[in-house]
């Protein structure tokens, strides 16, 4: 069975606006959401500058699998003379928590909550490739 089946809304739309590409995630942050996620953020962070924001506020639970995932796209991004902000991962968030509990809270670039309404807004514009159920394809 096709561990996409089990994550049909884990990814919302991506956006991209101004230079700057934002893809919600969603749901739990787990093991098998990372087996669903890392190709599509492979893809993301592959590119050379990148301007990527992660909007990590409906994110409702997260391991130390999801937290590798954003480690390794964070890292990737700085690789390639880009930058990966986190939306939503300020305040009492799952997301929040689990960098407070570890450390890596100063490890990622995290948007206000103030910043980070008018940074999804200035994204807002015309939504990625989707499936039918609204989730981001690659």
């Amino acid at each position: 069975m096709d561990e996409g089946q089990f994550y049909p809304r884990l990814v919302g739309p991506s956006r991209a606006a101004g230079g700057t590409t934002l893809l919600e995630i969603r749901g739990e942050l787990d093991i098998l959401a990372v087996s669903v996620l890392s190709d599509r953020l492979d893809d993301l962070t592959g590119a050379q500058g990148v301007d990527l924001v992660l909007d990590v506020r409906a994110v409702t639970f997260i391991d130390c699998a999801g937290l590798s995932l954003l480690s390794r796209a964070r890292h990737r991004t700085r690789q390639r003379g880009g930058r990966l902000r986190l939306a939503g991962a300020g305040g009492d968030g799952s997301v929040a928590r689990l960098l407070r509990m570890t450390g890596l809270e100063g490890s990622f670039d995290l948007l206000p909550d103030d910043a980070a309404a008018d940074t999804l807004a200035g994204a807002a514009g015309p939504a990625g490739v989707t499936d039918g159920a609204g989730s981001a394809v690659a």
